[in-house]
Parts: structure tokens; sequence; C-alpha cells
């Protein structure tokens, strides 16, 4: 207490790049079914607040769409790996020549988790069609089933009840999205799991900053070291990968204790970042006083985009900016450089007995 913080500042740096505040909006995939505007809006909102964009490979609308609802801002592109070289080096060219400038590796998806509410429903968008965008308008992909890309808009709203009626009835457009969609699942989760030595091919074909999404132990973040990765994002997929999976702030607890992992953070070698979890401007600040120098928010601005399109993704965004600003100042910091790895000095750790 008592300390002059009446002026604070969040910026960060990232992968040297300084950005206005520590938050980047995370990859979400098919963002077609909560609106409209789908991709669009979030990228828009993103670009306007100098809040870099995470575009996921699941997503309802092209790269290129993406890139230019986004304008000048940072944006950053999610990889699901695809099974195929040449689909593979056709999606990093296109993310680069569009202005993505970090490839986001997901490695906790190789095959899609077990999820009992879809499978009561049967409900894969996919599979009709629907945040498989990407591929539709990917080149070397339609190639091979004799097709020109396209650059197409799924329906919205999203009735999965209603595609399925149309499929069983013949529908031309409906069965050509199932077909296309079922070639694209086999394409991007495919059940083919890649090793650490598969890491050397996007190295070498991608020259951006490269980031494995998905570590969530000791050993995992220490191996990246010796893999040329920039960087790490402790994350559980949002607890939608894995039942029972330990809550990534604990992992972030864990791999923060590494000596090695501090030694190349304070290096500059490895960048290190922090998914699943954030909703609240203490949330974020926590993340930070464990080690993690930003991290990515993802459900809520969904649910700005929901209700508001881009304007509540924005209203999101600046919210949780406002919240992350004023508890910085309540906690006695003018500055997240002041807490960011500075563990029991800022934060405590509560084990609750029953």
């Amino acid at each position: 207490m008592l300390v002059d913080a009446t002026k604070r500042s969040l910026e960060t740096t990232l992968f040297g790049v300084t950005h206005p505040s520590p938050i980047i909006l995370a990859p979400i995939g098919v963002q077609g079914i909560f609106h409209g505007d789908g991709e669009l809006a979030p990228a828009s909102a993103a670009g306007k607040l100098g809040i870099p964009f995470v575009m996921s490979s699941a997503s309802s609308r092209s790269i290129e769409e993406v890139a230019t609802a986004n304008g000048n801002g940072h944006r950053w592109y999610q990889l699901y790996w695809p099974r195929t070289n040449d689909v593979t080096l056709s999606i990093l060219n296109r993310a680069k020549e569009n202005g993505f400038t970090a490839l986001i590796v997901t490695l906790d998806t190789m095959t899609i988790g077990w999820r009992p509410h879809d499978l009561e429903r049967a409900y894969m968008p996919f599979g009709h069609g629907v945040g498989i965008q990407v591929g539709r308008s990917d080149p070397v992909f339609m190639a091979r089933y004799g097709r020109e890309p396209v650059h197409e808009r799924p329906d919205f709203p999203y009735d999965y009840e209603e595609k399925d009626r149309l499929f069983l009835a013949g529908d031309e457009k409906t069965r050509e999205a199932v077909f296309f969609g079922t070639e694209w699942l086999k394409e991007c989760n495919s059940g083919l799991y890649r090793d650490w030595e598969d890491l050397k091919f996007l190295r070498k074909n991608w020259q951006g900053t490269l980031v494995l999404k998905g570590i969530q132990s000791v050993l995992d973040a220490e191996k990246a070291l010796e893999y040329d990765v920039d960087g790490i994002i402790i994350s559980n997929h949002g607890g939608r990968q894995v039942d029972g999976a330990i809550p990534s702030i604990y992992a972030l607890d864990n791999i923060m204790k590494s000596v090695k992992v501090r030694e190349a953070q304070a290096s500059g070698k490895l960048t290190v970042l922090f998914d699943s979890g954030i909703r609240t401007g203490p949330d974020v600040l926590k993340a930070l006083a464990l080690g993690a120098q930003a991290v990515l928010l993802g459900r809520p601005w969904v649910y700005g985009l929901i209700v508001g399109g881009e304007p509540g993704v924005e209203q999101v965004i600046r919210h949780t900016l406002a919240d992350l600003d004023t508890t910085l100042g309540l906690a006695g910091y003018k500055s997240l450089g002041d807490v960011q790895g500075k563990r029991d000095a800022a934060i405590t750790k509560l084990d609750f007995v029953p």
C-alpha cells in the first residue's frame, strides 16, 4: 500500500513487439455459429484496440477475409496440423502472405476429444461444412477434388437439425458441404499424432514466430527448448479435450518452477503465454505473477460476440482491460513489470482442506 500508482501502464512486449496490454484474443473455432459476422467481428475489434488476434484453423471465414477485417492489427494463425505436407505448406504460405506473424501449433487436438454433450446430439458443425472455410478456400486442398477454392459464408443461424433434414432429403448444396466437411476433418483432425521431430518441418517452412499451444507439464516445457520454438502456451484447451485434466493455472505454477524455463525466459529465448480460465482482470494478474508474459482470453469475448457482435467483443475487451488496470493499481503496482514473475511477493496460494 501507499504506492503512487496514479499513472499505470499495461504495456507488454512479446516477440520483440510492444503491445498496449498483455491480452491476446484466443483462437476460437466455428464462430459462424455464434454470430452472422463470424470471425470478422473479433478480428476487426482486436485490430481497432491493438490486441493480437489468433485465427483458428476451424474458422468459418477464410484466411484472406480475416486478414482484411483485422486491417493493420497484429494477427497470429493457430494451426490444427494437417495430415499432408502439401496442404500444410499451402496454409503456411497463405498465412504469411496475409500478414500473420506467428504460427500457433496446437498439440492437444490431433483428434477431437470425447465430448458427451456433442455426441448425445450428434452435434458436429464441421460435418455440415461449418468451420471448414480455411479448407474450402485452400487451392491445394480443393484441387484434389477438381474444384476451385471458394470464399463462402455459412448460413446463420446454424440449425443442425435442419441441415440433417436437408441432407436426408438429398439437397445438393448440403450434401456437398457434408462431403467437404468430412474430407477436411480427415485432413486436420485425422488422428495422426505428431512427435517432436516433426516440428523441424514447421520450423524449416515457417520463418516467423513459432509457438506451441497445449503444454501442461514441466517435461514438455523443457523439451520445447531443444526444438527452436519461440514460445509456449500453457493450456488445457479450455477443458474441452481431456476430462480430468489439471487446471492450467496449476500447470503454469509447476512449469515456472523450472530453472531451465525461467532462464530461457529471462534470456529472451522463450516466451511463456497462458490460456484457459481467464475471465477477469485479477485472473490476468495472477497468471502474470506466476510467470506468464501474456494471457489468451477466450469465452468472455465470445459471449460478447453472441450478444452484440463486434461492439460486444470490443466492450468485453475494454471491460477486461479496465478491470486489469484497476486491480493493478489497487494491488500497489505501477506496471506489469512490477508483478510479472514475482510469485509469492504478489500472490498467495490458498490450499483449502475440507
